[in-house]
């Protein structure tokens, strides 16, 4: 029963959605060109490239300026797991997790369903996303009532964690400091390994570029979660490997807004 009242609860969710994102597409469409500006506007909210960025680079930050003590105060803004469990090298390894799991699902993702659907694509997308945040989890509190949000999150981010992926391994290509053929060998030798559908990708192609080890077993709350390791580097990762993902990510960025710019030309095109 409470599975029937989470996927009736999606459903109110995403038709409140989709009516809303519709309404200022409708405005647009009538005022005309001049138009798509602000709805371009609307549209790039949906996106959180540099907040990102800025979260991440502030555990390098701690750990610099702070050691320990720093890395782990700003690393608990961005994960859920335990940081008095993590080491220096796991609050690294964490912050760089964090860094490619969310550009699959804060950025691409977004940018996928944006430029598949428009407007309406991007919201459903986000509100797909934020309702598996939510109530998405595992627990037994949870685990009926957001058993759909969660299966439609999985589904949603599908295309863009392998997307994700490979813009990684493009982006290595142009990195002096990252082997983009150690990316595409640990996406195909680790990435089916996580216990996250779609985080193995990302993630391995993060671990594999740098030449780290990632995810494995770790602590959320008090709990011990096993897990597969992407990548076949070294586990001890520092505060300027986190600098190192951030560069790639810069790039990875370059290159997924290069594709929609073209893929936008071609649009106009036909």
């Amino acid at each position: 029963m409470r599975r029937l009242t989470g996927v009736l609860a999606l459903l109110i969710l995403l038709a409140a959605t989709l009516a809303a994102a519709l309404v200022p597409v409708a405005l647009c469409r009538l005022a005309g060109p001049l138009a798509l500006l602000p709805l371009a506007l609307l549209a790039s909210t949906l996106l959180a490239q540099r907040s990102l960025h800025e979260h991440v680079a502030r555990v390098a930050e701690g750990l610099e300026q702070g050691g320990l003590a720093g890395g782990r105060r700003a690393v608990a803004m961005i994960v859920g797991r335990d940081p008095d469990s993590l080491d220096e090298a796991g609050v690294a390894r964490a912050a760089i997790e964090s860094l490619a799991e969310n550009f699959s699902d804060g950025i691409v993702a977004p940018a996928f369903w944006l430029g598949l659907g428009g407007l309406p694509g991007g919201a459903l997308y986000k509100a797909i996303n934020t309702a598996d945040s939510m109530i998405g989890h595992r627990s037994p509190r949870h685990l009926a009532f957001g058993w759909a949000a969660a299966r439609l999150d999985d589904l949603a981010n599908l295309p863009a964690s392998r997307l994700t992926a490979l813009l990684l391994i493009a982006a290595a290509a142009f990195d002096h400091e990252a082997d983009a053929g150690g990316a595409w060998r640990a996406v195909r030798r680790d990435a089916r390994h996580h216990r996250s559908l779609n985080a193995g990708w990302p993630e391995a192609a993060m671990a594999g570029a740098l030449g780290l080890r990632l995810a494995g077993p770790r602590v959320y709350g008090a709990v011990r979660v096993e897990d597969g390791w992407m990548g076949d580097g070294r586990a001890e990762a520092m505060a300027a490997d986190i600098r190192r993902a951030l560069s790639l990510y810069r790039r990875a960025c370059l290159l997924l807004w290069g594709l929609a710019a073209a893929g936008s030309l071609f649009a106009l095109a036909l």
